[in-house]
């Protein structure tokens, strides 16, 4: 056994990010935000640049879009535009990363579970809407508790939803926000090369990175049955 593996036997259950881990919709994302701007008679913005702004949940997506100077009636307004178109095109162009089908049936022994910044109901139904659903357990997203990653809170209800204790699970995620929330929890954390978050991976470094979903399985024991 490698030492990776034998630094990671202990964990049986895995708690993924959804954005830039599972699914790629940067693209969805950035049609609807460039559509929420023209609502609200702004000039659009590169797709990289919004890209840049994902991972903290819709809220803050819109805010920074709009930017800072922004008045909060503005910002309630261009999120519930934003939200109504999203919800009708989420799923336009989004799909799951290569290698994320294959390596969440190579991980099916494990109990797995999606904490994501992303409101639930969306979340719940770009699962739904890409046939991968049903591999995880319980699926928590933005507005599930009053606080959102990197806070630990959404982690540690997991932990009790999956009767694991810290050093038994491994957060999988993209971003600088997915390393910080495991460390407040005292998880593991595995990175992933292909999201939106490499400047931030730099900084906050993983436990572990990989570049396909299908190499995870080789560092953990292989458990089974739980």
């Amino acid at each position: 056994m490698s030492d990776s593996n034998r630094k990671f036997s202990g964990v049986r259950a895995l708690i993924f990010d959804l954005d830039g881990t599972l699914i790629d919709s940067k693209l969805d994302l950035a049609l609807a935000v460039n559509a929420t701007l023209e609502h609200m008679g702004r000039e659009p913005l590169e797709h990289p640049r919004i890209y840049g702004y994902v991972g903290d949940g819709a809220p803050t997506l819109v805010r920074r879009a709009l930017g800072w100077g922004a008045s909060e009636g503005e910002v309630e307004r261009g999120l519930a535009y934003f939200l109504s178109y999203y919800r009708d095109h989420m799923l336009d162009h989004t799909v799951t990363y290569p290698g994320v089908r294959e390596g969440l049936e190579l991980l099916q022994g494990h109990p797995m579970a999606v904490l994501t910044n992303k409101p639930v109901r969306f979340s719940q139904g770009l699962l739904a809407g890409l046939g991968i659903a049903h591999r995880f357990r319980y699926v928590y997203g933005g507005n599930s508790f009053p606080t959102k990653k990197p806070d630990p809170e959404g982690v540690h209800v997991l932990l009790r939803d999956l009767a694991a204790a810290p050093r038994e699970a491994m957060m999988v995620g993209d971003s600088e926000v997915d390393v910080r929330t495991a460390r407040n929890a005292g998880t593991w954390v595995c990175g992933v090369s292909y999201g939106l978050g490499t400047e931030g991976l730099r900084t906050h470094p993983p436990d572990l990175l990989l570049d396909s979903l299908t190499e995870l399985p080789a560092h953990l024991n292989g458990a089974s049955g739980f």
